[in-house]
């Protein structure tokens, strides 16, 4: 049964980091996404992205939690590219 998390990044410009990573994604993934909403696959399992006006919010799905450890490594690590401006370091990830 796969293991869930979802991610939270309290941010004005999350429709930008949403497109900017979906952008990036789509070069090696199947990247399904407009400027609030992203469906992709990563190579750990299937991942959402959400954009609201103050956060980005990630679901991230996996068969272990070596799954999810990876997960939540690629989201973080590009994004920190992304919002370094920010001081971004990595999502408050919890269990859904």
């Amino acid at each position: 049964m796969p293991l869930h998390e979802t991610g939270t990044f309290q941010t004005s410009n999350a429709s930008k980091y949403l497109q900017q990573l979906c952008k990036h994604f789509a070069h090696k993934i199947d990247v399904e996404y407009d400027e609030t909403s992203a469906r992709m696959a990563l190579p750990t399992g299937p991942a959402t992205l959400s954009a609201s006006g103050e956060a980005l919010r990630a679901e991230i799905s996996a068969e272990s939690d070596e799954g999810l450890e990876r997960a939540r490594g690629i989201i973080d690590k590009h994004l920190e590219r992304f919002a370094f401006r920010e001081g971004f370091e990595k999502m408050a990830w919890s269990a859904a």
